[in-house]
């Protein structure tokens, strides 16, 4: 097969620091916005099963945490799609942007045909977990349709990845917030059966989210085939390419892997300080939605930086890539310094809007939330800073040993430094965070320093 070489689909123009930042910017402008749509997305069921009942909640919030760790290691390999397109793109190699991105799709198909069917019958693995049996058959109620949006939630992250690769990244944005309005439709129309809907409760909640998965994805696959059909994305869609599906798999697994650690380990932070109580698990949590909020800005400049260093590889610019990681790190420590800042002057503010003033707990959960969200200062630059590393690595496809320093940091480090400040040192649920920030720190450090050791070189890297 002759190779199609064709223009880069975005000019590669920029010199100074200065502008790789600006690039850097322009580019996660519209993927923060969809990260916080999606964001919305996800409070809007909260808030609406909150309405409709208790059960439905509880049932609704545990299907979703057994769902959302499976659909993260997938998402793994449609990230993986990002940097290799982006640097075949920058090189002129349409037809590796076609093999990588129609393989992205397949192992997200393939995924999601071998997860699915467990979930239909979730009720045994939620009563395993320890939850009441009224909660664990609402559960499966749920998973039973929700389960089945990780086939288009999965294809419509690798057209993310694609679209993102090419910097076309306004789509994105408005088709997430397009998602999020009739999400909210949706969701009024069904949970509780207005309009002339029947109610469906918790169902009427995974209708409207498989719903939204598959809008989503049709969406972006018409878009990229109208807007970039130089790329003809379904061109022998059905024939198996096992050397790039290889390579596609070998770039995920680490990126999915990783991604559950740091996931895992948030969630096994919230199971150690529920064992506190009541009222300092009501703080994390409200401290913990506060905070991501604001990293989703950071996890908007990680992709970017994904894809900005995924073009200098592709053009074999090692001076570019290594203007890209310090305009990156500024990005990010400046952003997350002023999150930080607000956090440190305003705590209060933010953490009692999230409390009944009626509840007799209140006092005592605010004080809590806002030493929670003061540590949560520190937090935000150790945690930006890592994700950047992980963004600028993943753009240059290093992400296997990456993997490795983050799981030793998060779980060898972090949460053994976390049980031991936060129980035999007694600081309760501050020292739990503090075991998150040194957790996030070290991986931060590891990673930068793979990252400026090894990987901002790239002359002997494959594009």
């Amino acid at each position: 097969m002759t190779q199609a070489v064709i223009s880069p689909e975005q000019p590669f123009e920029a010199r100074t620091r200065g502008q790789h930042a600006r690039k850097l910017f322009t580019l996660a402008l519209p993927l923060i916005g969809s990260n916080l749509a999606q964001m919305a997305m996800n409070v809007t069921d909260t808030v609406m099963l909150g309405w409709y009942d208790v059960t439905a909640l509880a049932a609704a919030t545990i299907a979703t945490s057994l769902y959302f760790l499976l659909y993260i290691v997938g998402s793994g390999f449609a990230w993986a799609v990002m940097p290799v397109v982006a640097a075949a793109a920058e090189a002129g190699d349409s037809v590796l942007v076609r093999r990588v991105t129609r393989m992205g799709i397949w192992i997200g198909i393939i995924y999601a045909a071998i997860l699915v069917p467990p979930l239909m019958w979730a009720e045994t693995m939620l009563l395993a977990l320890g939850q009441e049996p009224e909660v664990a058959r609402a559960g499966e109620a749920y998973l039973r349709i929700a389960a089945w949006a990780m086939v288009p939630g999965l294809v419509a992250m690798v057209m993310r990845s694609f679209l993102s690769a090419l910097e076309h990244t306004s789509v994105l944005l408005w088709s997430t917030l397009l998602m999020a309005v009739c999400n909210a439709v949706l969701n009024y129309a069904l949970i509780f059966g207005n309009w002339g809907a029947p109610e469906l409760g918790i169902q009427g909640a995974a209708i409207a989210s498989l719903s939204m998965a598959i809008l989503q994805a049709v969406i972006l696959v018409v878009y990229a085939l109208r807007r970039l059909p130089q790329y003809d994305l379904m061109q022998r869609i059905w024939r198996p390419d096992l050397e790039v599906l290889g390579r596609v798999v070998r770039l995920g697994v680490p990126i999915g892997l990783t991604s559950l650690a740091e996931g895992g380990l948030f969630v096994a932070t919230g199971i150690m300080i529920g064992w506190i109580g009541a009222v300092p698990l009501a703080a994390h949590g409200i401290a913990l939605q506060i905070t991501s909020v604001a990293f989703m800005v950071q996890v908007g400049l990680s992709q970017s930086a994904t894809v900005r260093a995924g073009r200098a590889l592709g053009r074999r610019d090692e001076t570019a890539l290594r203007l890209i990681g310090q305009s990156g790190m500024v990005l990010s420590t400046v952003s997350a310094g002023l999150v930080g800042l607000v956090f440190v002057l305003i705590p209060e503010i933010f953490v009692a809007a999230f409390v009944d003033p009626g509840d007799p707990a209140r006092d005592a959960v605010v004080a809590t939330g806002v030493t929670l969200l003061m540590l949560a200062a520190l937090f935000q630059v150790v945690d930006a800073l890592q994700v950047m590393a992980l963004g600028l690595l993943r753009g240059v496809q290093d992400t296997g040993v990456p993997m490795v320093m983050a799981a030793i940091s998060y779980w060898v480090i972090g949460m053994p430094v976390g049980y031991l400040l936060g129980f035999p040192l007694g600081l309760g649920a501050a020292g739990v965070w503090l075991g998150l920030v040194t957790g996030l720190g070290l991986a931060a450090g590891l990673l930068l320093w793979r990252f400026w050791s090894r990987s901002a070189r790239i002359i002997d890297q494959e594009p």
